[in-house]
């Protein structure tokens, strides 16, 4: 361990800190689930950053990754000819890839993984997946079954984890309810994960390794910084209980792949409608923006990327991201609050093909600081599908909800500390970027 790990160390402390400051209850903090959920992501980083069986677990898991991108890269490609080709690839007639569309090269992928899924669930290997993640949670923690399953059931699928607590979403704590929007922002879906470690993969060969370990990561992170920002003051009614996942099972397999792909597509729509009217709207308030700045003699434009990346910069450092690159990282980091994490992957990745970053572990920090739909938009839509399925909670889930965003976003950058403190430059997972 070197300096900057040591820094990361002390920065998974500092965030606790800033939680506890935040916290509603100061008093009232569940030390078991503090430091049951340290001490998972901890064990977890050291298997994977340090134990030589949990490197080659991880790098096989980026090559089966790897592999299935692959293969749901050949519908695309029937589809849209050469415009699915990544960067350097050719097609079967010889055709060369035009460079990277996000449109045809990234999206398609969601709805390849949203049917893999799907199958995934028909078949019962899912349910049995999330049932197993959540005893883990609801034994060493001590938490309610209910928060366990949404928490487990987020480091698989995203805003339709809500479905698997469906019976109880009427009747949680207000503790819970925050732990179940948080666990939601503070993890990304499968589907999704596809989608960042296209835009990253030329850059970041082992990317996608990388952010399964952070989805692992950032699930137990996400039980901590919910309970120290709304501790637990009721009786859960599932307390200490294990429930089973709440789910429609498809008729058949063929209509668990439709219904997938479907789901696909309308999670394709809804980042498609996000982007453009968020990037919109801020591009809107950069031009205002950078009209004040001129207007008051400013040297550099005023945007709300660098006013983030201010707010973000001291934390960065904490990080243990090199001073050399804390105010590009910052901003990036910074800037997923607002424009989603989608376009902060992209400035990413476009960050590092320009060599901007000068140091590798500062790509790998940000790029499990990334890794969660911890921003506002994301912040409405877990809010929206809860009080669909729950009419009960709409009368006072805002509140819960803006700590919940809070939360998640501290969960997200716990996750990136616990990387920093076991990564090292000579490390082979950085995989040469």
């Amino acid at each position: 361990m070197d300096g900057y790990n040591i820094v990361s160390f002390a920065g998974v402390f500092a965030l606790l800190g800033v939680a506890w400051i935040l916290s509603a209850s100061r008093r009232n903090m569940n030390w078991r689930v503090i430091g049951w959920g340290i001490a998972l992501q901890m064990l977890v980083a050291v298997f994977i950053f340090v134990v030589p069986t949990g490197t080659r677990v991880f790098l096989a898991v980026n090559d089966i990754v790897v592999k299935i991108l692959e293969s749901a890269g050949k519908g695309a490609y029937f589809v849209f000819g050469r415009l699915a080709l990544g960067p350097g690839q050719v097609g079967q007639s010889g055709e060369e890839s035009i460079g990277f569309i996000l449109a045809f090269q990234a999206f398609p992928t969601i709805i390849f993984f949203s049917a893999l899924l799907a199958v995934l669930y028909y078949l019962g290997i899912m349910p049995q997946l999330i049932k197993l993640f959540a005893r883990v949670f609801t034994r060493l923690m001590r938490v309610s079954g209910a928060e366990s399953l949404a928490t487990a059931s987020n480091v698989f699928v995203g805003v339709e984890s809500n479905l698997t607590i469906k019976p109880y979403l009427a009747r949680l704590t207000p503790s819970e309810l925050c732990t179940v929007l948080t666990a939601g922002m503070a993890t990304v879906a499968s589907n999704v994960l596809a989608l960042y470690v296209l835009t990253l993969q030329k850059q970041f060969p082992t990317i996608a390794g990388h952010l399964v370990s952070a989805s692992l990561l950032s699930a137990p992170a996400a039980l901590v910084m919910s309970k120290i920002l709304l501790p637990e003051t009721g009786t859960p009614e599932t307390l200490g209980l294990q429930i089973a996942p709440y789910y429609e099972r498809d008729s058949s397999f063929f209509e668990a792949v439709i219904n997938g792909s479907n789901a696909g597509v309308r999670m394709i729509v809804g980042i498609v409608a996000l982007l453009v009217a968020v990037l919109g709207l801020v591009a809107l308030v950069d031009g205002g923006l950078s009209n004040i700045g001129t207007w008051l003699g400013a040297e550099t434009p005023w945007s709300l990327s660098g006013l983030f990346g201010y707010v973000f910069y001291p934390v960065t450092v904490l990080l243990g991201v090199p001073l050399d690159d804390a105010e590009l990282v910052s901003r990036i980091v910074g800037e997923r609050l607002i424009v989603t994490e989608v376009a902060a992957y992209s400035h990413l990745s476009q960050a590092l093909q320009d060599g901007l970053l000068t140091h590798p572990r500062s790509a790998v920090i940000a790029a499990y600081a990334l890794c969660g739909f911890a921003h506002v938009a994301s912040m409405a839509i877990f809010v929206g599908s809860i009080c669909a399925l729950a009419p009960q909670c709409s009368k006072s889930i805002g509140p819960i909800a803006v700590r919940a965003l809070i939360a998640a976003n501290l969960a997200c950058l716990m996750t990136a500390g616990v990387a920093g403190t076991f990564f090292t430059e000579s490390s082979i997972l950085l995989g040469g970027s």
